[in-house]
């Protein structure tokens, strides 16, 4: 049984495209696939995406754009993060479109004007963005900072000072909505969203997704390797961090921080033999363990899916979802990852 299972079903991500396709038309879907796809595979996820419809994809940097180039040869890629002087002649050899922050637009390359409406990150002011020379303009863009939060004035904010500079670019693509926004602001559309974490199954609002007719992508499971019975008083793991009451069974299972599953996790639940179990103790480098029922060495252990989500760990942490899977490690050295289409 393998240590680290990681799974991708392109069967879900397909269903999750044609889904935000839907959603988001009349305006494109552009398929974020940075971060190796937050950590789901950005070679498949881009050609799942192409197949079913996407414009375009987004990536961070030039080299994960000319990466991506082979195998989408006609699309356009979006680079969104700034570039470094050496960036130029790949992005140009990649014929990437790439995102400027500032009114100095590079030589050679069309180029989406990218306006700080609010974010307080990468971008210029929307009276740079007037003066730019419009030559080589393809788009317009900027980035929401609290569409995926409970109230949404600011981001309403943003998209009124948005909306204000669009009318000085008519006929050129414009673009804010992430995959929150464009699931929850018809008017954020435009002429294109960017998703990203909603076509891998995940929540861009931490909760269930499947309250937004999106499925998880990625599945990863592991085994009990090894069970032994703790007495009253006994411990398990570094700092003795659980120290059983009473006579206690527990599961080693062979999977840790060095995979992914972070320190923090103490406390979550994983399913063992279909059944939610506990995981006590402190997390290992290279396991963590769980309380037992009667479940023995050898049953599986589902980290995340077959019912447990990714937005349940991330709760735990105290972080996102993005975060979580963007950091499992799918190497070969430490994982099996099997890509199928169900």
């Amino acid at each position: 049984m393998n240590r680290s299972a990681v799974t991708i079903d392109l069967g879900a991500l397909r269903r999750n495209v044609r889904h935000l396709r839907e959603l988001a038309a009349p305006a494109e879907l552009w398929a974020v696939v940075k971060a190796d796809a937050y950590g789901h595979g950005a070679a498949e996820a881009a050609r799942v995406a192409l197949d079913e419809g996407a414009a375009a994809l987004c990536v961070a940097t030039a080299l994960e754009g000319a990466a991506l180039r082979p195998g989408a040869p006609g699309a356009r890629i979006l680079v969104m993060g700034p570039l470094e002087p050496d960036d130029l002649p790949v992005a140009r050899s990649a014929g990437l479109e790439v995102a400027v922050s500032r009114p100095e637009l590079p030589e050679g390359l069309r180029v989406h004007l990218k306006v700080d409406t609010g974010m307080g990150r990468f971008g210029m002011t929307a009276e740079e963005a007037r003066d730019c020379p419009r030559d080589r303009v393809v788009g317009l863009m900027t980035h929401l900072a609290t569409a995926d939060e409970e109230h949404p004035g600011f981001a309403r904010t943003q998209l009124g000072r948005f909306a204000a500079l669009r009318e000085s670019f008519p006929g050129v693509t414009a673009h804010a909505a992430n995959s929150a926004a464009a699931l929850r602001f018809p008017e954020a559309r435009l002429d294109a969203v960017r998703c990203g974490i909603a076509l891998y199954g995940l929540s861009p609002f931490g909760g269930d997704p499947a309250e937004h007719g999106l499925e998880p992508v990625l599945s990863w499971r592991s085994y009990v390797a090894q069970t032994k019975t703790l007495a009253a008083g006994e411990s398990t793991g570094y700092g003795r961090r659980f120290v059983a009451d009473e006579p206690t069974r527990i599961g080693l299972v062979p999977v840790g921080y060095a995979d992914g599953f972070r320190r923090g996790l103490t406390g979550t639940e994983v399913l063992v033999a279909g059944r939610r179990r506990r995981v006590v103790g402190t997390v290992s480098m290279d396991s963590f363990a769980v309380e037992l029922g009667r479940e023995h060495e050898g049953a599986l252990v589902s980290i995340v899916g077959d019912g447990v989500l990714a937005e349940e760990h991330a709760h735990v942490l105290g972080t996102l979802n993005y975060e979580l899977t963007c950091g499992i490690r799918t190497s070969p050295e430490r994982a099996t990852r099997t890509v199928v289409d169900g």
